[in-house]
């Protein structure tokens, strides 16, 4: 059944659905090399990519960070940070636009859970934001994968 006007939270979840089979990093570049011109759409598959990506690997945390003009995107696994292709500055506010209505915020620094449905699994992430002056970013603490 096909939810007709899905909110943010279903779309995401529709995304990772939509990518679970898929080459997570081949196609966050494709993506920022030849986006389609539909930042929103986008923004949300860039997001999902970038969460898919990181369970891949098994990392702790997915950070997005814009610091004045320049724009960073890392997975940290075990001590160690994978770089990730950034989104562009429009995909990066985008980013952070979907994520704030998701989760209800508004001030400059909170820390809230998210939890995703995948499949037949839950995913349950901490989301951290910070905004000040000249930087921006948003981070998802994934829990511990060792035993899964």
């Amino acid at each position: 059944m096909q939810i007709h006007d899905p909110n943010y939270h279903l779309r995401l979840i529709e995304m990772c659905d939509c990518y679970l089979e898929t080459d997570y990093a081949a196609v966050l570049q494709k993506l920022a090399d030849t986006p389609s011109g539909d930042n929103e759409e986008d923004a949300l598959k860039y997001l999902a990519l970038a969460i898919l990506y990181t369970l891949t690997e098994k990392a702790s945390k997915l950070s997005l960070k814009r610091k004045k003009d320049k724009i960073t995107a890392t997975i940290q696994s075990n001590g160690d940070k994978i770089a990730l292709r950034p989104p562009r500055k429009i995909l990066f506010d985008t980013i952070i636009a979907i994520t704030r209505s998701i989760l209800h915020l508004e001030k400059d620094k909170e820390s809230v859970p998210l939890c995703l449905g995948l499949k037949n699994a839950q995913l349950d992430l901490q989301v951290k934001f910070e905004r000040a002056d000249d930087k921006e970013s948003l981070k998802f603490k994934f829990p511990s994968l060792e035993n899964d």
